[in-house]
């Protein structure tokens, strides 16, 4: 008998811990040295997935007001290639814009959607900034920034193969990247994978002068354990290099471990997260 018990209340603790890791969300701060003329905090989410935190996704937006931000970026995949939630993934867009001005590129689960351009319509009538391969600019704080926000859309698994090999044609952004250079302002990059970062060749966006690229799609490599990270991400592979946090490689990015859940359902040290970025 009590060999039942113990083996019931390792079933319940493995259960409560793998709900914690799955469902309750962590906030990871970073802080960015810029000199700007004054602070601003912004709001990074990625990679929902459709899911849901509460009813009406009311703790996500809870812990997004409890941190004030001045600006709210989505990294993209919000909603599922499925279409599941998208009523309310849109209300949540919409809940996040009265907090603070979001912006929002696609990811490559939007871009397998049906009604993607019924979806960037319904985005834009909220109020919500959809850049897709555009730049944006508004005053925070005293502080003029430039958002490019990228729309690679390298959905298919094709394109996934050819990444993989080596002989996948990526878009040639250099006009995109010189146009954002010339602006005299604080500059983000928005993009969906961060393995463009520095892992394309020439096509790599570190080439190019910004202050800020952010990014999600890698999960947090799925499975995190200690002193190694990520084990898997898609487009990267087995122990990617950027799945999680700030790097310095010349320019900086910062990859959001997101939300929701991948193919794969579970995640393992590495639960849902919220960035707040002090750009100070």
């Amino acid at each position: 008998m009590e060999s039942i018990y113990l083996i019931l209340s390792g079933i319940i603790l493995l259960g409560v811990f793998f709900y914690w890791e799955n469902n309750v969300i962590q906030t990871t701060r970073i802080k960015l040295e810029r000199n700007l003329k004054s602070p601003i905090k912004i709001v990074h989410l990625s990679d929902i997935h459709s899911k849901e935190f509460g009813e009406g996704n009311h703790k996500l937006i809870n812990k997004v007001v409890r941190l004030k931000p001045d600006l709210i970026i989505v990294t993209g995949d919000l909603i599922n290639m499925d279409g599941k939630n998208i009523n309310k993934m849109i209300g949540l867009l919409c809940s996040l814009n009265s907090i603070a001005n979001v912006y929002y590129i696609f990811g490559n689960h939007e871009h397998r959607l049906r009604n993607l351009d019924k979806l960037a319509e319904d985005i834009k009538a909220i109020g919500v900034k959809l850049l897709c391969d555009e730049i944006d600019t508004i005053n925070i704080n005293n502080n003029r920034i430039s958002i490019l926000g990228l729309d690679e859309n390298q959905a298919s698994r094709d394109d996934y193969i050819k990444r993989m090999k080596g002989i996948y044609e990526y878009k040639d952004y250099s006009n995109l990247f010189s146009k954002l250079e010339s602006e005299c302002s604080f500059k983000i990059v928005l993009s969906h994978y961060p393995e463009n970062f520095s892992l394309i060749g020439d096509f790599s966006y570190k080439n190019y002068n910004f202050d800020l690229m952010m990014s999600g799609h890698a999960h947090g490599g799925q499975f995190r354990l200690p002193f190694i990270g990520g084990l898997y991400a898609p487009g990267q592979g087995v122990f990617p290099r950027y799945t999680a946090g700030l790097y310095k490689e010349d320019r900086n990015l910062i990859v959001s471990r997101g939300l929701g859940p991948s193919r794969f359902p579970l995640r393992l040290f590495n639960r849902p997260e919220i960035i707040l970025v002090e750009v100070i």
